[in-house]
């Protein structure tokens, strides 16, 4: 794909859109009643958004034939990081002003909070193994390493469910499409030896 370079810095800059309308609803005053729980949960969607995109980039591939779809997946799985950082980084320190007792105590105590927070530990060796020296490093074991991403994104739909007490519309969506992306990779296993 010749314009693949265009394509990819047309993307980083539409991934970078939510960050941006973010800081145009703090600018104009815009961020409701509860600003920290608006931003905390933003960020949130968004690092879903960007796993869910992750992991259906392998499918959309091999249904496609658009090889070309798996040299946007380090991208996209960068973002959902970034955006999870964010998300961690709004809770610590916007939520709990870096009380580390008060935070291990939400860690503990709070289900929601666990998952969520091992789903973040759990992304943190993916983002540092992304670059390619890691990938030729660590050979196949980079493979095995990223496939903790199935169990990270279990997790960050867990944390979502979990979090939102009435309506679970949108935890469900979300469960929804993450059953579709694996269950893909279950039924295809068979036909293809990498998954």
């Amino acid at each position: 794909m010749k314009s693949f370079p265009q394509l990819k810095a047309v993307l980083f800059g539409i991934a970078l859109f939510p960050v941006f309308r973010l800081l145009w609803l703090g600018y104009s005053h815009q961020l409701g009643a509860n600003p920290i729980e608006f931003i905390t949960r933003s960020l949130g969607t968004w690092t879903l958004v960007f796993l869910m995109i992750t992991l259906g980039i392998t499918p959309l591939r091999k249904l496609s034939g658009w090889n070309w779809l798996v040299r946007l997946r380090r991208m996209a799985g960068l973002y959902a990081f970034f955006y999870a950082l964010l998300h961690f980084i709004t809770y610590i320190w916007l939520d709990q002003f870096f009380d580390m007792p008060a935070i291990l105590k939400d860690v503990v105590k709070r289900p929601f909070i666990t998952v969520g927070f091992a789903a973040f530990v759990m992304l943190i060796p993916l983002a540092i193994t992304s670059t390619n020296a890691m990938m030729k490093k660590l050979g196949k074991r980079w493979q095995t390493l990223h496939r903790l991403l199935y169990a990270i994104a279990i997790f960050s739909v867990v944390h979502y469910w979990w979090l939102v007490k009435k309506d679970i519309t949108q935890p469900l969506i979300y469960a929804a499409v993450l059953s579709v992306l694996l269950g893909f990779r279950v039924l295809t296993a068979k036909f293809w030896n990498r998954v």
